[in-house]
């Protein structure tokens, strides 16, 4: 670690701290791009965190829905139809693929492809 690196970590926010080492781990997916960068009616992958992830209806329909963080950014998983999903859980790290749309102001990928990744010890 680079004295630049050691004061700016010092300096830093949990928050921020937090958030660098997020945007590194994302960055070691290959061909995943950073959620602050995914553009609106596009196809892409993306890897990250999961902040959250609830049972929430829409329209009379069951959806899973999950906030994937990767640091950059945050961005919204639906799964319609679903109730509960194996594996996908908070703090679970994840990769998904996808058509990224702009639903009121956040970014939102429905029913991706995903790629459960190992948790620290597995």
């Amino acid at each position: 670690m680079s004295l630049r690196t050691a004061v700016r970590h010092a300096l830093a926010s949990a928050d921020e701290v937090a958030a660098d080492e997020e945007r590194h781990e994302a960055a070691a997916h290959r061909g995943c791009t950073p959620v602050a960068a995914l553009g609106d009616r596009r196809r892409a992958s993306a890897a990250g965190v999961l902040r959250s992830v609830v049972l929430r209806p829409r329209e009379g329909v069951p959806t899973v829905e999950a906030e994937l963080y990767d640091g950059s950014g945050s961005l919204d998983l639906v799964w319609l139809g679903r109730r509960a999903i194996a594996g996908i859980d908070p703090g679970r790290r994840i990769r998904v693929e996808g058509l990224v749309c702009d639903i009121d102001g956040r970014r939102t990928m429905f029913n991706p492809r995903y790629e459960l990744r190992a948790r620290a010890g597995e």
